[in-house]
């Protein structure tokens, strides 16, 4: 069983970075698979992006080319690099542990260990 708890999320203007982070809180990610998605006021939550323990990445479609997810080295982290914000990303981004199959792993139901979320808030 793997804890994930998230921080870097903050306030910036539309055209700026971020850098969100997972940790697992017991120390180690394991060979689970990772995701961040999203959820807007109103909106229901979204996929953002994945990677499995191999390091096989997925992302929706609104943000390629602008974030990128990565692993740390000792398999304690992960990483949600957001470049060229813009006001429609602004949400609650929170990341999901989990063993997903193809056709799951861009669902919520893919995930079985959640976070408590990160505010991520750009202006324009």
């Amino acid at each position: 069983q793997v804890q994930p708890v998230e921080s870097g999320g903050g306030s910036v203007q539309a055209g700026d970075s971020l850098r969100l982070s997972c940790a697992a809180s017991g120390g180690t990610l394991g060979r689970n698979t990772i995701a961040w998605f999203r959820q807007a006021p109103g909106k229901e939550r979204e996929f953002v992006a994945s990677i499995r323990w191999y390091s096989v990445t997925s992302y929706a479609n609104s943000v390629k080319g602008r974030f990128s997810i990565s692993r740390d080295q000792a398999n304690s982290a992960i990483y949600l690099q957001m470049n060229s914000l813009k006001p429609e990303d602004t949400a609650v981004y929170s990341c999901g542990a989990g063993s997903p199959i193809a056709s799951t792993m861009a669902t919520t139901r893919g995930y079985n260990y959640w976070g408590q979320g990160t505010q991520v808030t750009v202006s324009s």
